[in-house]
């Protein structure tokens, strides 16, 4: 039966990631429901062929090695006894690995099929007792869907650049952000890497660092060297 299940979830995803492919609609891409508000080129063209842009399966691009998930994990800090809120957690690379160590995941997608994936993937990949952990989270293009002051660890990664209107977001995420909470920013640099987006879609580092304190983020730091290809930038609510 266990075989069977495996079989089942597999292959739904594997619809799911063909399906993803060909229309570009998963998580922040520019539809008039259930998807948020994003940049124009929310499906980019580079090179006279279109980009997967969010969609990009980066899992197969020996992601954990560039992506450094551990290094990452630990950059954010301790996250024992917190609940973290993972936006735009796709298929689950970070949200599966924060599980075993916070309180609590929120795994956030405006994509209604990451959610129902993870919702069944989170049996099949974590031992039963942190499967409860885990709660996969449908949201909305301008409300990451958190209750007042819920998480205390925001987690955005491979997603800021594709939001539109970052400021109001920002402001609007605050709400869901208990006083003190962190808020860490991983995205591409504004340079030319064998991995990632077109050039031109990218934010530099200085740009997100400003939204930040635009919208009213305390003690923002960065750290553009850790990663390869990478930044990582943290503030506090």
């Amino acid at each position: 039966m266990k075989l069977l299940r495996t079989a089942l979830v597999l292959f739904v995803f594997s619809w799911m990631a063909w399906s993803c492919q060909n229309d570009r609609t998963s998580q922040f891409a520019d539809e008039p429901t259930n998807q948020p508000q994003l940049a124009d080129t929310a499906i980019p063209v580079s090179n006279g062929k279109r980009n997967p842009g969010i969609t990009e399966t980066y899992e197969n691009t020996n992601r954990v090695i560039w992506q450094k998930p551990d290094l990452v994990i630990d950059l954010i800090g301790d996250l024992e006894g917190k609940t973290v809120a993972d936006i735009g957690a796709g298929t689950g690379f970070f949200a599966l690995r924060l599980v075993r160590q916070a309180k609590k995941v929120i795994a956030i997608d405006i994509d209604r099929r990451f959610v129902q994936y993870l919702d069944s993937i989170r049996v099949l990949e974590l031992p039963e007792n942190l499967q409860n952990r885990l709660e996969p989270r449908l949201a909305t293009p301008t409300n990451p869907n958190l209750r007042s002051g819920e998480a205390d660890v925001v987690v955005i990664v491979n997603t800021f650049m594709y939001i539109k209107n970052q400021v109001d977001y920002l402001k609007n995420l605050q709400k869901g952000m208990s006083p003190g909470g962190k808020l860490i920013i991983v995205d591409f640099k504004k340079k030319r890497t064998p991995i990632g987006p077109p050039g031109e879609i990218r934010l530099p580092i200085h740009e997100v660092e400003e939204a930040l304190y635009e919208a009213g983020f305390n003690n923002i730091t960065t750290n553009d060297t850790a990663l390869d290809y990478q930044y990582f930038v943290m503030a506090e609510n």
